[in-house]
């Protein structure tokens, strides 16, 4: 609330200065502003491949404020006990699609057909409840990369920035940029008169539409953006692809591709972009050219289960790639490209089901726990503000039964998650109240 209203009288003043001094500083809610203190039978630290032992985690106004053994609890502390329990910090998926969920009933799978029958305040309703199922599996951040509607990413960050529902911090790109018709392959009818195909992607063939697609999903509060690289015959080529880098880099902002020939991928490569969604085109000579020069690879690692549609020589191939890609210092993300449903799976037990994949390439246990933390903050562009656990940093940790250093099948079993200091998930229960809230007690902001 302002004082400085010239026509406010002398009383109105004052009585608007103390109910700013009243209320709590923006961003932090009443509840976050009390102390907690935890205690944790052990704390692994994903970037050094450590496990300390009884420690306690002091936390207030949303944030971490001290770490150690010797950690004096303040008197009034709530005490929440995890010394049963190790301690991590949160997961990241840095390639999920939380407003599409396409089914076998009713479009057979096809999710070309769910953004015609699924209106886009439906998908918002289903992203909300796809972020809460991502945070109960342990997942505090995630990368939300497109095919959401009519910007349905954007509502649902600021919705859970506001204070109004729980779930991940969320990093969305908006609509998906590519050359005319995106990933569909539409009828002049569609694409041209009546525009069905649309919102789903944003044509963008010549550099004037480039630039304008980029700062239009900025304006329509996008946080990266994501680009079809080589979805059409007319693919963009590396200069295109450096315009789009250097447009989002005004607004210091990345760009994801997606990626489905050799040749798209290698134009990204050279092009800079800062991460590449999937892997099949990928290769050991591609390998080595991101590694050198330090490009992400989000390479959605699905599985080969009952419920997934891979193929085991497909999953064989993948597997091989993983590896690959990691014997040559890629830095890689754990990622998924979940956008279905699968009956009797969360959306947070569908993804964490994906470290199958990593298991079957043979990378160590530690490194996977790596992948999904540490790396992920890299990728998000959340490491120095949110991520590990450290003074100064969010509050947000999970807890699993086990050590995932050296099982990471424990990851699960999440029993407890923390996030922006206020718990969510406690003894494997959802306890979400004190994230519901009738207004944005965190502060209105408009993307």
């Amino acid at each position: 609330m302002r004082c400085s209203r010239p026509v406010m009288s002398r009383r109105a003043a004052i009585f608007c200065c103390a109910l700013t001094i009243a209320l709590p500083p923006a961003g932090v809610s009443a509840q976050q502003e009390a102390i907690t203190a935890i205690r944790a039978g052990r704390l692994v630290e994903p970037e050094t491949g450590t496990t300390a032992v009884n420690q306690i985690i002091l936390v207030q106004g949303g944030q971490i404020t001290a770490v150690g053994a010797d950690v004096p609890i303040p008197a009034g502390a709530e005490v929440i006990d995890l010394s049963n329990l190790t301690v991590s910090p949160g997961l990241v998926d840095t390639h999920n699609h939380l407003a599409l969920t396409y089914k076998m009933e009713p479009e057979n799978n096809f999710y070309y057909l769910t953004y015609v029958l699924d209106s886009t305040p439906l998908r918002a309703i289903q992203a909300a409840s796809n972020g809460m199922q991502m945070l109960s599996a342990g997942f505090t951040i995630v990368r939300d990369m497109g095919n959401n509607g009519n910007y349905a990413d954007t509502a649902l960050r600021v919705a859970i920035e506001q204070g109004w529902i729980p779930g991940p911090t969320i990093i969305n790109s908006g609509l998906i940029i590519g050359g005319m018709g995106g990933q569909f392959w539409p009828t002049p009818e569609m694409a041209l008169d009546h525009k069905i195909v649309y919102p789903e992607y944003l044509d963008a063939d010549t550099h004037d539409e480039i630039v304008k697609a980029v700062r239009q999903n900025i304006l329509f509060g996008a946080k990266v953006i994501k680009i079809c690289v080589d979805c059409k015959p007319y693919g963009y080529s590396v200069e295109d692809m450096k315009l789009f880098v250097a447009e989002a880099a005004n607004a210091g902002m990345k760009v994801e591709g997606h990626i489905q020939t050799r040749e798209g991928a290698r134009r990204a490569i050279e092009a800079g972009l800062w991460s590449l969604a999937h892997d099949e085109p990928l290769d050991d000579e591609l390998h080595k050219m991101m590694a050198e020069k330090g490009i992400f690879r989000a390479g959605t690692e699905t599985p080969a289960t009952a419920w997934s549609r891979t193929s085991q020589e497909a999953f064989e191939r993948r597997v091989e790639l993983l590896r690959n890609a990691y014997d040559n210092g890629v830095n890689l993300t754990f990622s998924t490209d979940a956008d279905y449903y699968i009956p009797g799976m969360t959306r947070g037990e569908l993804v964490i089901d994906f470290i199958k994949t990593w298991q079957a390439a043979g990378i160590p246990d530690a490194k996977i726990l790596e992948i999904m933390t540490i790396n992920g903050y890299k990728c998000a562009e959340t490491y120095d503000q949110r991520g590990p656990i450290r003074p100064g940093m969010a509050a947000d940790m999970i807890a699993v039964p086990g050590n995932p250093l050296e099982d990471i099948d424990a990851l699960r079993d999440v029993q407890f998650v923390m996030k922006d200091g206020m718990v969510f998930k406690r003894d494997g229960v959802v306890t979400p109240e004190v994230f519901f809230n009738a207004g944005p007690v965190n502060g209105w902001r408009i993307r």
